[in-house]
């Protein structure tokens, strides 16, 4: 009898270690996909989120130059960083990807903020009284339309569509 319960402890002994070991393994594999989805998800998020409007880094004559070389309108964003409508712009409009292929195939697309030199330059020359203003200029700096206020992906293709159908 005693050899009989020495047994069925051992048995109950390995059972116990053969669940505990396929529950840590079970735990291990359920960490790697977790793991593993958060990558791929993250990857996902960082691709979609550089669609959107790209804009030039460099100063407005050099985006005048350049828009003249490849003889396209620019797309000039004044701002302030204290402006809710212009947040919301940048936030919502200028990231959707409709709004990004049409303006980058289309246009020079540069962003000023309207409160250092080289902004309210702008803001004297285009006669701009609130933010956000939006403008298509040409590449002589010649104005062809602006429009005022934070606008919806549609509306925003619509504007640039007034230059550019």
């Amino acid at each position: 009898m005693k050899q009989i319960k020495i047994i069925f402890r051992i048995q109950n002994a390995l059972a116990i270690d053969k669940f505990l070991n396929l529950f840590v393994m079970k735990r291990i594999s359920c960490i790697v996909t977790l793991l593993t989805f958060i990558f791929v998800f993250s990857s996902y998020t960082l691709v979609k989120s550089k669609k959107g409007i790209e804009f030039f880094k460099g100063t407005w004559l050099e985006a005048l130059e350049k828009a003249e070389q490849d003889k396209k309108f620019i797309f000039l964003d004044i701002y302030a960083d204290w402006c809710s409508p212009c947040k919301k712009l940048k936030r919502i409009s200028f990231k959707n990807e409709a709004v990004g292929e049409y303006y980058n195939e289309n246009y020079v697309n540069i962003a000023v903020d309207g409160e250092t030199k080289e902004g309210r330059a702008l803001i004297d020359k285009y006669s701009v009284r609130s933010y956000p203003t939006l403008l298509i200029i040409d590449y002589h700096g010649n104005l062809r339309t602006k429009v005022v206020g934070f606008k919806k992906p549609q509306i925003l293709i619509n504007f640039g569509k007034r230059i550019i159908p």
